[in-house]
């Protein structure tokens, strides 16, 4: 299901790069935006992880360093079946956390030291659970490639103007079109990532759950990352708005948040937890990795 919706998702995102390309150069610009469209989609299906790591400045955890991060993973990917995925830690206050790479064999998790500084141990389980279950569910891929791609529409959309113009005879709507075609190519990345996102985090929450055994150590971490990216903000984030649906809690402020708000709503996604709880009739309790 997920490989079938990564390959729909490319083929819309490459209809909106043909649709960029035709209003900026008419029939030549579709060309060259169908050869950059499958560039992108290359480009991005093997190498949008390391772009996106790299775009945060995230650096890489070696088995010695941080060995009590690197041990909760380990012991947690061993509960949901997965190979080992690298770990990563970006400098940055505010309290988030997301997963990114094409398959579970080449997977990495990222935390910000905001996380690491402001939840339990148990929270910070439950956070890492979640983000497992995004890469045992294969998520990270089209999440990844999400991001990749819609930033590159937003990128290219906003070339019209200056490429477009309204003296432009290959441009059939002129500088109206151009106008609409930037405001209107990032608007439709964003609702791919809208349609993607919203049914994705509650399964992720309802895994991890699972995969922690502890659905109150997720909805006492949402709770508590969500104040913390209220409060604090998350500049590489608000450089890169298309990057938002990666995280566990929306990073993004200002006029932007709004825009890109590709998660359900943080009380429903607690409220759903604690019923689980219930169902399963467990409480939190400390984890095999405090001993």
């Amino acid at each position: 299901m997920n490989t079938m919706r990564t390959g729909l998702l490319m083929a819309a995102m490459t209809g909106l790069f043909l649709a960029v390309g035709y209003l900026i150069g008419g029939q030549s610009g579709m060309v060259l935006a169908f050869l950059f469209a499958a560039g992108t989609n290359l480009f991005a299906y093997w190498n949008s992880d390391k772009v996106l790591l790299r775009m945060y400045g995230a650096r890489e955890v070696e088995e010695g360093d941080a060995s009590e991060l690197n041990r909760m993973v380990r012991t947690l990917a061993g509960n949901a079946g997965l190979p080992m995925p690298k770990v990563y830690v970006v400098d940055n206050p505010q309290p988030n956390a997301f997963a990114t790479g094409r398959n579970p064999e080449h997977a990495a998790v990222c935390v910000t030291t905001g996380l690491l500084q402001r939840v339990s141990r148990e929270e910070l389980a439950g956070v890492l659970a979640h983000e497992l279950s995004h890469v045992k569910n294969r998520d990270t891929l089209t999440m990844t490639i999400t991001a990749t791609i819609a930033g590159a529409i937003s990128m290219v959309a906003n070339f019209a103007l200056f490429f477009g113009g309204g003296n432009n005879r290959n441009n059939p709507l002129g500088m109206v079109g151009t106008i609409l075609l930037v405001i209107l190519a990032p608007l439709a990345a964003m609702l791919v990532q809208m349609a993607i996102s919203r049914t994705r985090e509650f399964e992720a929450d309802r895994m991890g759950a699972e995969i922690s055994g502890r659905p109150l150590w997720l909805a006492s971490a949402l709770e508590r990352i969500e104040q913390g990216a209220d409060e604090i903000a998350n500049p590489q984030a608000d450089t890169h708005p298309a990057t938002a649906h990666m995280f566990i809690i929306n990073p993004l402020h200002g006029g932007l948040s709004g825009l890109f708000a590709s998660h359900p709503s943080t009380a429903e996604r607690i409220a759903r937890l604690r019923v689980l709880a219930q169902q399963m009739g467990q409480a939190p309790k400390p984890g095999p990795w405090s001993s």
